[in-house]
């Protein structure tokens, strides 16, 4: 297998998505909504394996130069790729029964695909201009996505907001890169890193682009102060797409931030002459983890709070870039492949969180926590998996976000940044309170009326209870996916 295209896992997203669609174009008025969700399903799972495989075998131990240098495969955009085909299989079975019964159902299953295709190429983009266009390509159908409940005045407004806050984004994004371009003559990752050797005349030039693409960055990960689409998207938007968002996008979203601010712009040559882009991610870090945190505990909607917390995150993750020092070659990796293991771990107690909302609203049960009163006497199985998601996602010893967050905060105080891990340990501590309060409301309120859970929905029972299983596995069996990211990271400082 190995022989393979090195793009394979893109290729198979790509290819699924035109089989979805072809399949519609040849039988437009058949909605057979099995089959659609089984093909995407099978692609998106066949993506997972392809890049487990491709890891496992060695395959992104080098780095696999495509068109020319505009794309490149190595461990880093095959653990990506696994994250996003992951995600994407759980979002694909959990829809399976949220779209039941709605139109353009071919449509929605290949919007997501081509949202998947387009992470993964962000993961691989090695030059200025494919980051931008593997983000659009990412970006658009999501923006249908978020709408794609169109009766819902909620689901229009919010794919809205999200459009309009991400074409400036994109705005700003695209004037950073033509000012990197102005300044260096070069588009390339490593080009620009190399164009630093023969001294670059507009450094103040240079200097606001990199800030503009920290923006349009911060966008993509839903960092302050590019944040504030993301509670409205993530309310108004069908539950399994406010967890493909929330999770896929924003890893794939660092994924390229990582690979363009470690390669285009190396720390030890930029940090004297330009800007010292880790002080910048380091203040980001603080502000964003903060804000979402607190923010998070104010929220009496529990989607609004998991969009909050999902900001919060963002925080912690920024850490990895935060923590980054000039020619420190292991405790990089370490730090950086910290941030990459919080994001896999991330990708299943997120995802499962929210598609327990999906779960509760094809249950029409409501949103806000005295609506989840009682669940547990209905629905014991799916709050037992919600509980695990919960306080693995506050960082406690019941799934991998407890190991995550230890060897990313243990990644910040080695790389000489206590304070920074200190300060993420009392936003993670502040964390629990409000994640607490949903599994108070499961499990000891008394609901307020008569509380009937009408239809089995298998798909979203499958999805919910796959992610806690992922989890908690991951809590016993963390040692490979330390490994595999920290080699990763590796790559990028090799």
């Amino acid at each position: 297998m190995t022989e393979l295209p090195p793009l394979t896992p893109q290729l198979v997203l790509a290819g699924t998505a035109l089989l979805v669609l072809g399949i519609d174009a040849l039988t437009p008025n058949s909605r057979n909504n099995t089959l659609l969700a089984g093909i995407s399903a099978a692609g998106t799972l066949l993506t997972a394996g392809v890049a487990a495989w491709f890891l496992s075998a060695g395959t992104g131990d080098f780095q696999f130069v495509q068109f020319d240098g505009a794309l490149v495969v190595d461990a880093l955009s095959l653990f990506f790729a696994f994250v996003v085909g992951t995600v994407a299989t759980l979002v694909v079975v959990a829809s399976h029964d949220y779209i039941e019964g709605r139109k353009h159902i071919a449509e929605y299953y290949t919007l997501v695909l081509l949202a998947a295709t387009g992470m993964t190429l962000m993961a691989s983009a090695n030059s200025l201009v494919t980051v931008f266009i593997s983000l659009e390509l990412a970006s658009l159908p999501s923006y249908v996505l978020v709408s794609y409940l169109k009766t819902d005045r909620g689901s229009v407004e919010a794919g809205l907001k999200y459009f309009l806050v991400g074409a400036l984004s994109s705005a700003i994004m695209a004037y950073g890169i033509s000012l990197v371009y102005a300044s260096t003559g070069v588009l390339g990752l490593q080009p620009i890193a190399e164009s630093f050797g023969n001294g670059v005349e507009f450094t103040g030039v240079l200097g606001l682009g990199v800030v503009m693409l920290v923006g349009g960055f911060a966008f993509k990960t839903a960092s302050v102060p590019f944040h504030f689409w993301a509670p409205e998207a993530y309310e108004g938007a069908p539950a399994p797409i406010s967890a493909f968002i929330s999770s896929a996008s924003k890893a794939a979203g660092f994924a390229v931030l990582f690979r363009v601010f470690t390669t285009a712009f190396p720390l030890e040559v930029i940090a004297g002459t330009v800007i010292d882009w880790s002080l910048l991610f380091a203040a980001l870090a603080v502000v964003t983890m903060t804000l979402g945190n607190f923010a998070a505990a104010t929220q009496d909607n529990v989607k609004r709070m998991l969009a909050y917390s999902s900001v919060g995150h963002a925080g912690y993750v920024l850490i990895g870039l935060a923590a980054l020092q000039s020619g420190a070659g292991a405790e990089n990796s370490f730090v950086l492949g910290a941030s990459m293991m919080h994001l896999l771990v991330y990708g299943f107690m997120n995802t499962g969180a929210f598609l327990f909302v999906a779960l509760v609203e094809y249950w029409g049960v409501g949103r806000t926590f005295e609506d989840y009163n009682g669940l547990a006497e209905r629905a014991p199985v799916a709050c037992v998996a919600m509980t695990v998601f919960m306080f693995s996602l506050a960082g406690l010893p019941v799934g991998g976000g407890f190991l995550s967050k230890y060897v990313l905060f243990a990644g910040a105080v080695q790389s000489g940044f206590a304070w920074l891990a200190a300060i993420a340990a009392i936003n993670s501590a502040l964390s629990l309170f409000y994640y607490s309060r949903v599994v108070k409301a499961i499990w000891i309120e008394e609901p307020d009326g008569d509380l009937s859970l009408e239809g089995q929905p298998t798909g979203l029972y499958v999805a919910v209870l796959a992610a806690a299983v992922g989890t908690v596995v991951l809590l016993v069996a963390f040692d490979p996916v330390a490994q595999t990211a920290n080699h990763a990271a590796g790559v990028l400082f090799g």
